[in-house]
């Protein structure tokens, strides 16, 4: 289920590169790392749980958020939810 949901995901960010700001171009590649990189944690746990690929995505970026420029961290964040409610 994990890495169905990360292709979901991915997938979208994909999807919507034709059509997205510059902003939104950042915030797609921003998010894949910390997509990739949750699933990957939760694959070598042996986790299958949707729900914890989620907290360690926020976890993640939350971890990193000295990254971001208080602007960045709002584009980066409204498109994490807008991801959520597409997946």
């Amino acid at each position: 289920m994990i890495l169905e949901y990360e292709e979901k995901l991915l997938e979208i960010i994909d999807s919507s590169v034709e059509s997205a700001s510059d902003d939104e171009l950042f915030a797609g590649g921003y998010l894949r790392g910390h997509i990739s990189l949750a699933a990957a944690d939760c694959e070598s746990e042996g986790t299958d749980d949707i729900d914890v690929l989620k907290q360690k995505i926020i976890q993640s970026l939350d971890d990193a958020r000295s990254e971001l420029s208080p602007a960045d961290r709002i584009v980066v964040n409204d498109l994490w939810e807008k991801l959520q409610l597409e997946a």
